[in-house]
């Protein structure tokens, strides 16, 4: 197999971020920069496709495997079962620990394997009407949404988790438990800052908000965690039973069990169905991760890196959370931050000696910290729930990576600094 140059891999993910910040498509622009990239290396124009191909099928795992997710995403959603989970966990909590209700909401919810721009899009109505009452600006109901879905997003089946746990070809698990530590610091985090918030910014009377709900068939607490519970507990079979049932076959499996217990399995094909819809922009953006993983792979860019880390004397272990980091600056987006990030400088981290299980940690936790950029949906649809204008959503910039660092920095702790296993 040809081997591109170093030139080439940089060119190529330069060129590639470069076309994502101009709002092309994530999966074009990785595409793009990954052919541009090749060409730049000294590559034919043959062996360039053929590099290509080869990254997307070595991806391949993660896209089957988020495509079976959207099973449990559809029931979740499309059943109202993630928006009676979110009521209960609010009014089990009390009004009077508004900000700590809409924390744990949209933490559960992500944590269940919901998307974190759903949940906080499912909790927004809630939480408008609770915090209006209880006198909350908008800003501090916000960050407390976001910040509770990042540490949810951590410790989930969600799209980000698959990708790096097959990056590094981990158990589905292994990745969701490593970040647990991280996660709850994220939560203590998000609390405080919240906390600090409630009278900054547009208070709620001031927000025409819409909080009724629609008029359908909501299923009960037990039967809306049925889906969640049941797919979460055969993942977890494998570390505690030795038995192993793949992410693909728990997912869905998990998403009719729910369906069942809501007394809804006729309406299964239309949540798998509208589950697909939600799945399928990611699968397709993990297609040009592939691409460009499949042509830096190939290059000369990890003997680069290596060299030039030892050169420096930083710890080699950095490397993972700040590819994270500026992957998810690059893609303004989890999903991708993670997926391009542990594809491509996955195998460089551990040839330079890191633990699978504290570089996929690392970089996951780390992915968290910049994806809220305002090229990204994830700005626009959160801010867009709760009626935010643009001004001031950007307000909430600050406070959203403060909380993915506060994660990522906790995560580099235990498993760069101390090194746990």
């Amino acid at each position: 197999m040809v081997e591109i140059t170093t030139l080439g891999a940089l060119s190529g993910l330069a060129i590639s971020i470069g076309l994502i910040l101009k709002r092309v498509p994530l999966a074009y622009g990785m595409m793009i920069g990954a052919l541009l990239g090749a060409l730049i290396g000294l590559a034919s124009l043959g062996d360039s496709i053929l590099l290509m191909i080869e990254g997307v099928k070595g991806i391949s795992p993660s896209i089957l495997r988020i495509l079976a997710a959207g099973v449990l995403a559809g029931v979740l959603i499309e059943s109202g079962g993630a928006g009676v989970i979110a009521e209960k966990i609010v009014d089990a909590v009390g009004e009077a620990r508004a900000i700590v209700a809409l924390i744990l909401a949209t933490a559960l919810l992500t944590a269940a394997g919901v998307f974190i721009d759903v949940a906080v899009i499912t909790v927004a109505p809630i939480a408008m009407a609770i915090a209006r009452r209880v006198n909350i600006s908008v800003l501090s109901a916000l960050v407390a949404m976001i910040g509770g879905g990042k540490a949810g997003n951590l410790v989930s089946p969600n799209p980000n988790t698959i990708a790096a746990s097959d990056a590094f070809n981990l158990p589905l698990t292994n990745v969701m438990m490593a970040n647990l530590v991280p996660a709850l610091i994220g939560l203590v985090v998000t609390y405080f800052i919240a906390k600090a918030l409630v009278n900054k910014g547009t208070m709620l009377d001031g927000v025409d908000q819409e909080t009724a709900q629609e008029d359908r068939r909501l299923p009960g607490l037990l039967a809306a965690l049925t889906a969640p519970v049941v797919a979460i507990g055969m993942l977890a079979l494998r570390p505690m039973a030795g038995i192993s049932i793949d992410p693909m076959i728990a997912l869905p499996l998990g998403g009719v069990a729910g369906a069942l217990a809501m007394g809804r399995l006729g309406d299964m094909n239309r949540f798998a169905v509208a589950g697909l819809q939600r799945m399928t922009g990611v699968a397709v953006m993990l297609i040009g991760t592939g691409t460009l993983a499949g042509i830096i792979a190939n290059s000369g860019l990890s003997d680069s890196l290596v060299s030039l880390l030892k050169a420096s004397g930083l710890p080699a272990y950095l490397l993972a959370p700040l590819s994270g980091m500026s992957m998810s600056l690059a893609t303004a987006s989890t999903t991708a931050g993670t997926a391009v990030a542990s594809n491509v400088f996955g195998p460089i981290i551990l040839q330079l000696g890191i633990p699978s299980l504290g570089a996929a940690a690392m970089m996951h936790a780390s992915a968290t910290v910049l994806d809220h950029m305002p090229h990204g949906s994830f700005f626009h649809a959160t801010g867009g729930s709760v009626g935010m204008k643009i001004r001031e959503r950007l307000r909430a910039v600050p406070y959203e990576t403060l909380i993915g660092f506060s994660m990522t920095v906790t995560a580099t702790l235990i498993y760069g600094v101390f090194q746990v296993a």
